[in-house]
């Protein structure tokens, strides 16, 4: 047989199927899901401590404004993302001066992250799923301090 006569074989070529048509829809498979929807929870001055104290696991804090264009894309966008955190935190900057002054909020949104009660500082990132993720690794890697 000859080099030629080798390469056009069916046994060397590619299948005939398409893997186009056997692509996974990962909306219609459970395991790509998130097992539960992102917990979402108002803040205001009174209630932010005790409940960020208490409150077990990873919380995100957002600061966010009604009159703000880009904070109304995040509180549409953030819940949507697959974030290793369990509860999203929502504290409307205009209403919560206390917060803000001591969070040292000096734009909108901010993203500050919490685990078990101890402050690991602010999440510098862009609404990229995968910007987000990473700057939650790299503040988890930082030492842990006290509530502001």
């Amino acid at each position: 047989m000859s080099w030629r006569g080798f390469r056009s074989r069916r046994a060397y070529c590619i299948p005939r199927y398409s893997f186009r048509k056997n692509r996974v829809n990962p909306d219609n498979i459970s395991i790509f899901s998130r097992p539960f929807p992102m917990q979402q929870i108002e803040l205001n001055d009174s209630t932010a401590d005790r409940y960020l104290l208490d409150a077990p696991g990873l919380s995100l804090l957002a600061f966010h404004s009604r009159t703000c264009g880009t904070c109304r894309v995040a509180r549409e966008q953030l819940p949507e993302l697959d974030l290793p955190v369990e509860r999203l935190c929502w504290v409307d900057a205009g209403d919560n001066g206390g917060l803000v002054e001591r969070y040292e909020v000096f734009h909108l949104p901010a993203l500050f992250l919490v685990r078990d009660g101890a402050y690991y500082g602010a999440v510098n990132a862009s609404l990229a799923e995968w910007d987000l993720r990473q700057q939650i690794s790299l503040a988890l890697d930082s030492y842990p301090a006290e509530l502001p």
